[in-house]
C-alpha cells in the first residue's frame, strides 16, 4: 500500500495481482464527509459517460468481460430508474478495472 497527496488530500494506492488500483473513496471523500462517499461513487457509476468509459476500459485490458451484460447496463444508464453498484457492475460483467474490498484499506478502487 502507497499512499499520494493530491491537492492535501491523502490516496491509498493498493496493488492486486501485479495491478495498481488507486482510492475512489479517497476521491470521494475529498468532495463529502466520509458517509457520502459510497453516495458519490453510486452515483457515478451510473452515469452513461462512466459505463461507457468502465465498458471500453474493459473490453481493451480484460478478455474476460462480459460485453452482453455490459450492453444492458449501457442501454439503462442515465434512465432515473436505473441504479447500479459497483459490486454488481464487477459481479455481472466480471469487472477487473475496479474492486471493492472490506475491512481495513477498505473501500472502492479503480486501476
Amino acid at each position: 500500500m502507497t499512499k499520494i497527496n493530491v491537492k492535501n488530500t491523502e490516496i491509498t494506492i493498493i496493488s492486486v495481482e501485479e495491478r495498481d488500483y488507486i482510492s475512489l473513496t479517497d476521491m470521494a471523500n475529498a468532495k463529502g464527509s466520509e458517509s457520502r462517499a459510497a453516495d458519490i461513487i453510486k452515483n457515478w457509476i451510473r452515469t452513461r459517460y462512466t459505463l461507457e468509459f468502465l465498458g471500453t476500459w474493459e473490453q481493451i485490458n480484460n478478455p474476460d468481460f462480459k460485453v452482453v451484460e455490459f450492453d444492458h447496463f449501457k442501454m439503462q444508464a442515465g434512465l432515473p430508474s436505473f441504479v447500479l453498484s459497483v459490486s454488481e457492475w464487477i459481479e455481472k460483467t466480471n469487472a477487473i478495472g475496479i474492486i471493492v474490498r472490506k475491512g481495513k484499506y477498505g473501500g472502492t478502487y479503480a486501476s
